[in-house]
């Protein structure tokens, strides 16, 4: 009965990550930005890049919907104690609370694919601040979550280990990217943030070397009075 309502509680997630994403470019056609929908993104997507976006589609998709409505995979399943379905569901929650902040902050800058675009800017506030990848750390624990919710060695697993090649290319791809049209501004971002993992100690490092500075400029300042 459990397993059966923890595949209810993933087909809801599914539903609602689809969902979520609507609003944002809605309302940026309402503001008459140039909006890159789902459907054109693979225009300007490399042949690599479509074709790892297609296998993750199958590892957080197609083979899920395969296990909930169908027999086949029902023989890898494995069972798991109903409070780690509860810590699924939260952590797919907080995936998609990530994803729906991340794409508010981005604002006119959001776009599907990993090319940056003409007019766009540098986000570095909200999701922004401490992660520079929060749309793709929604969908870690999203695929984390996936595994805590189907309990089936095929089709828990298939998110986390499909969707790692099309994390890989398209995070490198898009950094590079940043790199060339914001130089030294992205870079500095990098070291002071991760990509989907907070490096808190950067943080607190960068906010020490401020202190210091603001320290140290004050000193100067005093010692020039008369």
């Amino acid at each position: 009965m459990m397993d059966e309502i923890l595949k209810v509680l993933y087909l809801v997630g599914l539903a609602a990550g689809g969902l979520l994403r609507r609003p944002h470019f809605r309302r940026l056609r309402r503001r008459g930005a140039d909006v890159i929908t789902d459907s054109r993104a693979p225009e300007h997507m490399t042949p690599v890049e479509k074709l790892l976006v297609v296998v993750g589609v199958v590892g957080i998709l197609v083979i899920p919907l395969i296990y909930v409505f169908a027999p086949w995979l029902d023989s890898a399943d494995y069972h798991l104690p109903a409070w780690v379905g509860v810590v699924g569901a939260a952590l797919f929650a907080g995936g998609l609370w990530l994803q729906w902040r991340a794409r508010a902050d981005l604002g006119h800058n959001l776009t599907p694919t990993a090319v940056a675009r003409d007019g766009q800017s540098l986000v570095t506030c909200g999701a922004y601040r401490y992660i520079r990848h929060p749309i793709y750390a929604g969908h870690w624990l999203r695929v984390i979550a996936q595994a805590l919710l189907l309990h089936n060695w095929i089709a828990g697993f298939a998110g986390v280990v499909l969707i790692l090649p099309m994390y890989v290319y398209r995070v490198r791809r898009e950094e590079r990217n940043l790199l060339e049209r914001f130089g030294e501004e992205y870079r500095s971002y990098m070291e002071r943030t991760g990509r989907v993992v907070p490096l808190v100690w950067r943080q607190l490092k960068t906010r020490e070397r401020k202190r210091c500075g603001c320290a140290n400029e004050t000193i100067r300042k005093m010692r020039r009075r008369p």
